[in-house]
C-alpha cells in the first residue's frame, strides 16, 4: 500500500493520466494513439511504464482491444477526477486573468429546465454576467457519475428517492405536477374532453422506465383498467421529446411547469385531463463534502429565490 501511496503522491504524472483516460475511453491502442498525438508503440511502452510503477495490470489487452482490470478501473477513477481539478483550475485561472468571473457546471434535468433553471441563471448573469454557465442534460443515470467525479458541481432535477446514496446530499426547492401535452395543432387539442382511452393507442415520449414519473403514468393506464401505451419512445431529453411531439403527433408525459412553457412559447397544448399521482421534489442534488465554489453559491441560491418567485408547493423539509 505505501508503493501505491509513493507512485500516486510522487511516480505519476498528467501524461499518464491521460493516456489511461483515453483508453478507457477507446477500449483499443491505435485509436488512443492518434487521440493523443502519439505513436502506437509509444502508447503500448507508456502504458507499461505505468503498470510497472503500480506492480498491477491494469488493462488487458487483446486482438479485440483494451479493457481496463479491476486494478485499473480504480486507476481510471483517480485519473479522471484530478484532470477534471487541473481543467476546472486551468479554467477558472484563465477566467480571473480575463476579467471573468468563474464557470458553474450543473447537470439538468428537463422537469427543471424550463422554469427553474433558466430563471436562475437570468439572476445569476445580472449580478456576474461574465461567469461562464455549462449546462449538461440528462436523466440521473448519466449525470450522477459525472458529479461523482467532480465533471458537475451539482444536478438540478427530480429528487428520485431509488438513487439517494450517503455520498450525495439534496436541497428539495418545490413539488411539481404533471400534465399530458400535445403539440398545439394535434387534434386532441380540439376535443373538449379527452379521456385515458384516447391516449391508450396513441404514440408517447416517456421519461425512461426507472423514472417515478413513467411508474405512475403507467399506473395511470392500469387504474383505467387499460394496459399502458405500446408505441412509445423514451427520453430525458428535451429537444428529443420536442421533435417527436412536432414531427410524429406523439404525447408527451411533462411537469407543469414544463408545460407551460411549452403553452408560452405556442408550441405546446396542455389536455383538461385529471394527473393525481404524487411525486417526489424538485431540487439539487450536491456531493456530499463536495467542494462548493463561490459560483456555485451563487446559483444555488439564484436558485431558491427563483423556486419561490415561480411557484408551486414547497417541497417538505
Amino acid at each position: 500500500m505505501s508503493d501505491i501511496d509513493r507512485v500516486l503522491r510522487s511516480n505519476l504524472k498528467l501524461k499518464h493520466l491521460q493516456l489511461v483516460v483515453a483508453l478507457d475511453e477507446f477500449r483499443h491502442l491505435g485509436r488512443s494513439a492518434e487521440f493523443l498525438s502519439l505513436t502506437q508503440p509509444a502508447v503500448s511502452k507508456s502504458l507499461a511504464e505505468i503498470e510497472k510503477m503500480f506492480g498491477l495490470e491494469l488493462f488487458i489487452r487483446s486482438t479485440r482491444g483494451t479493457r481496463p482490470t479491476a486494478y485499473g478501473e480504480q486507476v481510471v477513477r483517480f485519473a479522471r477526477s484530478v484532470l477534471v481539478d487541473f481543467d476546472r483550475t486551468c479554467d477558472d485561472i484563465a477566467s480571473v486573468a480575463s476579467g471573468g468571473a468563474g464557470r458553474i457546471r450543473v447537470g439538468a434535468m428537463v422537469v427543471a429546465t424550463p422554469g427553474l433553471l433558466v430563471g436562475a441563471v437570468s439572476r445569476l448573469k445580472l449580478s456576474s454576467p461574465h461567469t461562464t454557465v455549462s449546462i449538461e442534460e440528462g436523466d440521473l443515470t448519466r449525470l450522477l457519475p459525472r458529479l461523482r467525479t467532480g465533471e458537475l458541481d451539482f444536478i438540478v432535477g427530480r429528487l428520485e428517492p431509488g438513487y439517494s446514496s450517503p455520498d450525495l446530499e439534496t436541497e428539495a426547492l418545490y413539488t411539481d405536477t404533471m400534465r399530458v401535452v400535445v403539440a398545439a395543432d394535434h387534434p386532441l387539442a380540439a376535443v373538449a374532453k379527452p379521456t385515458w382511452h384516447h391516449l391508450a393507442t396513441l404514440p408517447w415520449v416517456v421519461p425512461p422506465a426507472w423514472a417515478s414519473s413513467r411508474v405512475k403514468l403507467n399506473q395511470m393506464f392500469y387504474k383505467h383498467k387499460l394496459q399502458p401505451p405500446a408505441d412509445v419512445i423514451e427520453t430525458s431529453s428535451f429537444l428529443v421529446m420536442m421533435a417527436f411531439m412536432r414531427e410524429r403527433g406523439c404525447v408527451c408525459f411533462l411537469a407543469t411547469k414544463v408545460a407551460q412553457y411549452l403553452e408560452s412559447v405556442g408550441l405546446g397544448y396542455t389536455l383538461p385531463l385529471e394527473v393525481p399521482i404524487e411525486l417526489p421534489p424538485v431540487g439539487i442534488i450536491l456531493l456530499r463534502n463536495g467542494l462548493r465554489t463561490p459560483v456555485a453559491s451563487s446559483l444555488i441560491a439564484a436558485l431558491h429565490e427563483q423556486a419561490l418567485d415561480i411557484g408551486g408547493e414547497t417541497a417538505p423539509e
